[in-house]
């Protein structure tokens, strides 16, 4: 943990991804890559990284692992990015026990600036499903006309955007603008854990590295963006490789569209490692969300121990990192 604290400062702003290129199409699950990387790499500096144990010091993963159209992808941002570069040196192959994968050739792209704002939008696709609404969110979303169920989403999206900025050590004194295209506002169902999710685009100023993931499930590989202003190289959609072309110029900032919504650093949610009581009367840590526009002396105690109970679903996300969890869900 020392020689993180000693390079923070040096790589704020900083990702790297990387594309492992295999003999064969990888159709594993990213848990299951992971997983071998755990089990055959014990030593490496970044399985802190993969088994949970910096969950704690880190809200946000540093390292992200994808399977993108049956390829390895593994993504570094801050204090991952040498550790990333590092480690994806070593692997030369990929024993999943049933199966075993040559790695044949690995490619990087390095970016610099990243998780801060700009004077125009950009545009990004979610590449994997997003996940925008947790249980609690979700509850108020469906109450809601599709003129708020947008706007909600919209504020979501702007509040993660506030909030990575935070984890990399980013202050942002300006407004943060989104505005989303979805396929549809009502979410579709996936197989596992009665998630539901969303599917198309957005635009923001705000620079975002490509295959990094938003919102829920991050480490499942949900919410995973690929910038349509972007030139990676490492995408081998051909969609996406096409409509980059189309996408190139600037978007201007138009403060009259509708659509375009703004959202101010005074309203967005507030990171504080807090301690709360659960029904059972133990002590836990965890980190509770507050609102300065929704936070209010007056309301019941039981309002704060529901937000408690939200953010502890939305932290206890790092649980499925651990070896433990890998075991159980898959068998490696």
């Amino acid at each position: 943990m020392e020689n993180l604290e000693n390079n923070i400062e040096a790589i704020k702003g900083t990702s790297v991804a990387v594309r492992f290129l295999t003999d064969k199409p990888v159709k594993k699950t990213p848990y299951q890559v992971k997983g071998v990387f755990i089990k055959h790499f014990p030593d490496e500096k970044i399985i802190p990284f993969l088994d949970g144990r910096y969950r704690k010091r880190f809200l946000y993963p540093r390292v992200q692992v994808k399977v993108l159209h049956e390829q390895i992808y593994m993504i570094g941002v801050n204090e991952a990015v040498n550790t990333v570069l590092s480690f994806s040196k070593k692997v030369q192959t990929l024993d999943f026990g049933n199966i075993t994968f040559q790695v044949q050739k690995i490619e990087t792209e390095q970016h610099s600036e990243q998780f801060q704002p700009l004077d125009h939008l950009l545009k990004y696709r979610f590449i994997t499903p997003w996940i925008a609404l947790n249980q609690s969110t979700g509850r108020n979303y469906k109450s809601l006309n599709n003129a708020k169920k947008k706007d909600q989403l919209n504020q979501l999206l702007g509040q993660n955007l506030f909030f990575l900025a935070r984890e990399m050590g980013i202050q942002v004194n300006q407004k943060i603008y989104t505005k989303l295209f979805l396929k549809s506002l009502y979410p579709k169902q996936l197989d596992d854990n009665n998630l539901a999710a969303f599917y198309g685009e957005f635009q923001t100023n705000f620079i975002l590295p490509d295959y990094i993931g938003l919102g829920n499930g991050i480490t499942r590989g949900y919410g995973t963006i690929h910038g349509l202003n972007s030139h990676s190289k490492l995408m081998i959609d051909e969609n996406i490789i096409t409509k980059n072309s189309e996408n190139t110029d600037k978007i201007e900032i138009n403060l009259s569209d509708p659509e375009l919504t703004p959202i101010d650093t005074a309203y967005t949610p507030k990171f504080n490692n807090k301690m709360y009581s659960n029904k059972h009367g133990k002590r836990k840590k965890l980190n509770h969300v507050k609102s300065p526009k929704s936070y209010d002396k007056k309301k019941p105690r039981k309002q704060y121990a529901s937000n408690a109970q939200v953010q502890k679903k939305i932290t206890d996300e790092s649980e499925f990192n651990s070896s433990k969890y890998h075991k159980k869900q898959h068998k490696i």
